[in-house]
C-alpha cells in the first residue's frame, strides 16, 4: 500500500514490514551496499531462513540485474523523462 512505500527507505524503523520482506530487504541492501557491507553474514543467513534455495536464487538474480540497470543508466547520464 500507500504507506509502506512511503516507509520503504526506513523499512528498518517501521512495523509495515513483514519477516520475509524485512530478509529481502536486509539482502538487497548488502548486496546494493556491497563494498560497504561484503554482505555480511547475517543477512545471508536471515535471508535463507525465508527463502528456499530456488528463492534466493532468483532474489538475488532480481537484486544484482536491478542494480546493473541503476548502474548502466547513471553511467550513461539518463533521467526519468518528465
Amino acid at each position: 500500500d500507500e504507506r509502506r512505500l512511503a516507509t520503504l527507505s526506513a523499512w528498518r524503523e517501521t512495523p509495515f514490514f513483514t519477516p520475509r520482506e524485512r530478509a529481502a530487504l536486509a539482502w538487497t541492501e548488502s548486496l546494493t551496499l556491497v563494498s560497504q557491507t561484503h554482505a555480511p553474514d547475517e543477512d545471508y543467513e536471515l535471508a535463507t531462513a525465508e527463502f528456499s534455495p530456488k528463492e534466493m536464487v532468483d532474489l538475488t538474480v532480481a537484486i544484482t540485474t536491478i542494480n546493473a540497470w541503476n548502474r548502466l543508466a547513471i553511467g550513461f547520464r539518463k533521467m526519468p523523462q518528465a
